[in-house]
């Protein structure tokens, strides 16, 4: 990779045929000039090699107990493992090379600007030709307009919210998101500054966005003011230790993405989590690049994305996603 100068930037970008770097780890040492291409460092050896971090978006490694930032596959399948990512690059590079260019660049910044940047990528994308494609190739449901209730209760401990449309799977509408946004802007408005503890009514917390909405908003620059508007990733954070998320069964998408702005976040056993927007071409939405990157790091989200992979309560609990596991 010693020949990427300015004049060949465009060919490691979606615009050309390198959307992707795979290298090993070891000896990769970021360009003078920058990429967009997602560069994958892999640890073939498990030997843990001193790296600087920053010049990769994933790391591999066959190394069984590996910390942050690297990812730990089976020595047999580390190639295998690397090549299924490139391919996700592959088959929707501007997703994928937007998704590292945003959490890239907001690794260091204040989250609420950071959810903006998020919204206005994710907007883009929104009106871009790969989740076209993904739109005309798939048979979605209706949409579940006006679907979406949260109930607020309260106990010893404060206010407690709970997604109450488990005939949904607690699917995120517009409708459940602003009326949670609701609900916790009014905690943050009570000056009895009372904690809040989000819950999911039925078989799992969140089963993220509802399908049948994707792609239905005609105003994608409206849509970038609502989203922000209305964030509820923001709310929770603006909590800070006064708010807790409790999951179970699935989180998905903007389930986990809201989820994880919680300072407490707590899991039932069994629970299980999962980024699958980029094979639909887009990106976490719901304030995922900003709140999971400061649970799991930068280059774990940036794995969860481009893999589309489950992780159950107790990985999510070695990476920091969860602080507890429950029965």
């Amino acid at each position: 990779m010693d020949g990427i100068d300015f004049l060949s930037t465009d060919r490691y970008s979606a615009l050309g045929d390198c959307p992707v770097i795979v290298v090993p780890a070891a000896d990769w040492r970021a360009p003078a000039s920058p990429v967009q291409a997602v560069v994958i460092g892999i640890d073939a050896a498990g030997t843990l090699p001193p790296i600087e971090p920053d010049c990769f978006d994933i790391l591999l490694t066959s190394a069984s107990d590996a910390g942050a930032p690297w990812v730990c596959v089976p020595p047999d399948r580390i190639e295998e493992a690397a090549d299924a990512l490139a391919q996700a690059v592959r088959a929707n590079p501007v997703a994928a090379t937007v998704l590292a260019g945003v959490v890239r660049a907001t690794a260091g910044i204040p989250a609420n600007s950071a959810i903006a940047v998020e919204s206005m990528a994710y907007s883009a994308l929104l009106g871009g030709a790969e989740f076209r494609r993904w739109r005309e190739r798939s048979v979605l449901p209706p949409a579940a307009t006006g679907v979406g209730k949260v109930s607020c209760a309260y106990d010893e401990d404060g206010v407690v919210l709970s997604l109450a449309s488990p005939e949904t799977r607690n699917a995120m509408t517009a409708a459940m998101r602003d009326a949670l946004y609701e609900a916790l802007a009014n905690t943050l408005d009570d000056p009895t500054r009372p904690f809040v503890t989000v819950r999911g009514a039925g078989r799992c917390f969140s089963s993220g966005g509802d399908l049948g909405e994707f792609g239905t908003a005609t105003d994608l620059s409206l849509a970038h003011v609502i989203r922000t508007a209305r964030s509820c990733a923001g709310a929770l954070m603006a909590l800070g230790e006064r708010a807790t998320v409790e999951f179970h069964g699935a989180s998905i998408g903007s389930g986990l993405e809201i989820g994880a702005a919680a300072a407490r976040r707590i899991a039932r056993r069994g629970a299980w989590f999962q980024l699958p927007e980029l094979r639909m071409g887009l990106i976490p939405g719901a304030g995922g690049t900003v709140t999971l990157p400061r649970a799991v790091g930068r280059h774990r989200t940036m794995w969860l994305a481009l893999s589309g992979r489950r992780i159950g309560a107790e990985q999510a609990l070695a990476w920091g996603l969860v602080r507890e596991v429950r029965e």
